[in-house]
């Protein structure tokens, strides 16, 4: 390993060239983390690769070295997936954000791992395509970073996460050989390697490229937006929505922390009383929709809401987004800090849970909202404090992992959509035996044997990772 930074960064360069690597304070401090701000600790620089070829060269520059490295999309993850855990290389997708082929006959597009989800769709837009995959953060965050960690988003109710999305990537291994698993045609024969890539959270390689599958844009949408006087109505209608029988397209939910800060944020104005409210948006052929938006506002109706807004036209239906897609970022107008959690329950124990979320705010004094994919069950307790003073950073830690604790006693999981990363990454002896880690263990290290890509992430108990832990949090670790 180089002995300083000065000389990795020095090597780096002549790996790539000197505009492609980043360092000094100024990158340490941007690369630090992602959107999980609890944990932080410093790369020792930046690349900024091109083309898979680049990619490739660093990380075989990296494993000569014995130098760790990362990749990173836009850092708009939520569980410390992207953090340079042992320091080292961060491989950042900045500059690849090439759309590669656009295949409409058979509804496939290849593009590299940079680009922003979004970016997809409005692409295809023109074909009356889209794809379908969509985090509230899309518009930023990247396809590469979706697939790390098998983003859903608001419509996966309907539509499914990534992984159901994903036709084939080009991957970077852990040694630096470039791999091309599956390709523009569903169900190849062999192991499916594709099925343990996305959700990988870039422990498996770093991916560069990849093709993915495009859907016909819905005929028809309808989109409502209904109040609640209180979030048990709300609840109530959530479950006699899938009990009906009928599965919108998205089915969200945002308690009163919400609408307060998209209040403050946006001048979103809502009925007095309004204590919850509920996005649903049913999508496909005319008629077909317009009998299942009937059914959800009878349904809503029943359950006492106050209000049922649905949207006459395009504009008004982005408005009515609004206060879904901004609601997290919204939170900056209450404190300077945010955890968003991330736990799934069956719908069944929503209000319980819900309950006990509001209950465990109150013990640890730790401010609270919520919004979340109601229909699927995909918490979202949204946690806000200052992360400057250590004694608000503990009891967010521990008021978190409470929630995850209820969330697997209830029947659930630990994740839905934001990954293990170093955030839960000591929970998941909660939900798996020994066993079943170990079997993880061994999945991972048919890609990934040593300690070098994106090391202390996913599963516990890594070696070297328990100084690392406490470098980030101090010795409470």
């Amino acid at each position: 390993m180089p002995s300083t930074h000065e000389e990795l960064a020095r090597q780096l360069e002549k790996v790539l060239s000197p505009e492609a690597v980043l360092k000094g304070a100024a990158a340490e401090r941007a690369y630090d983390c992602d959107a999980y701000t609890v944990d932080r600790n410093n790369p020792t620089a930046v690349v900024l690769p091109e083309t898979t070829e680049d990619v490739a060269k660093v990380v075989r520059w990296c494993c000569a070295n014995n130098v760790p490295f990362t990749a990173r999309g836009a850092g708009t993850g939520l569980s410390g997936g992207v953090l340079p855990a042992m320091g080292g290389v961060v491989i950042s997708s900045k500059k690849m954000t090439r759309i590669l082929d656009i295949d409409v006959e058979n509804r496939c597009l290849l593009a590299q791992a940079g680009i922003a989800n979004k970016r997809l769709s409005d692409a295809v837009k023109q074909y009356g395509l889209h794809f379908a995959p969509d985090p509230s953060s899309q518009t930023v965050s990247t396809i590469g970073g979706n697939i790390g960690e098998n983003s859903g988003g608001p419509h996966t109710l309907k539509y499914g996460v990534t992984v159901q999305h994903v036709l084939g990537v080009t991957m970077v291994d852990p040694s630096g050989e470039i791999l091309k698993l599956g390709g523009k045609v569903e169900g190849a024969p062999g192991y499916d390697f594709i099925g343990l890539i996305v959700g990988g959270e870039g422990t498996l390689g770093v991916v560069t490229e990849a093709w993915v599958k495009l859907v016909p844009i819905p005929t028809a949408v309808s989109t409502a937006l209904i109040a609640y006087s209180n979030i048990g109505d709300a609840t109530r209608t959530v479950a006699d929505i899938i009990a009906e029988g009928t599965i919108p397209a998205a089915l969200e939910m945002m308690d009163r922390g919400i609408l307060h800060a998209v209040n403050l944020a946006f001048g979103f104005t809502y009925p007095v009383g309004t204590d919850s409210m509920l996005l649903i948006e049913c999508d496909g052929e005319p008629e077909a929709v317009a009998h299942e938006m009937e059914v959800v506002k009878q349904i809503c109706t029943r359950n006492n809401a106050l209000d049922i807004r649905i949207a006459a036209d395009e504009e008004e239906r982005t408005r009515l987004w609004m206060i879904r897609k901004k609601g997290i970022g919204a939170m900056g107008r209450i404190a300077p800090s945010i955890v968003t959690h991330d736990g799934v329950i069956p719908r069944s124990k929503l209000p319980e849970m819900l309950d006990f979320v509001y209950a465990v705010s109150e013990r640890h004094k730790i401010g609270v909202a919520n919004i979340f994919h109601a229909g699927d069950g995909n918490l979202h307790p949204c946690f806000y404090f200052d992360d400057r003073d250590p004694d608000q950073v503990r009891r967010v830690v521990e008021a978190g992992e409470e929630i995850i604790a209820r969330c697997i006693e209830l029947g659930g999981s630990v994740t839905g959509e934001h990954g293990i990363g170093v955030e839960k990454m000591d929970l998941m002896s909660l939900m798996f035996t020994p066993q079943d880690l170990e079997l993880q263990a061994t999945a991972k290290r048919i890609f990934n044997d040593a300690m070098l890509c994106n090391p202390c992430k996913v599963l516990p108990n890594q070696k070297s990772c328990v100084e690392s832990k406490k470098r980030w949090r101090g010795t409470a670790w």
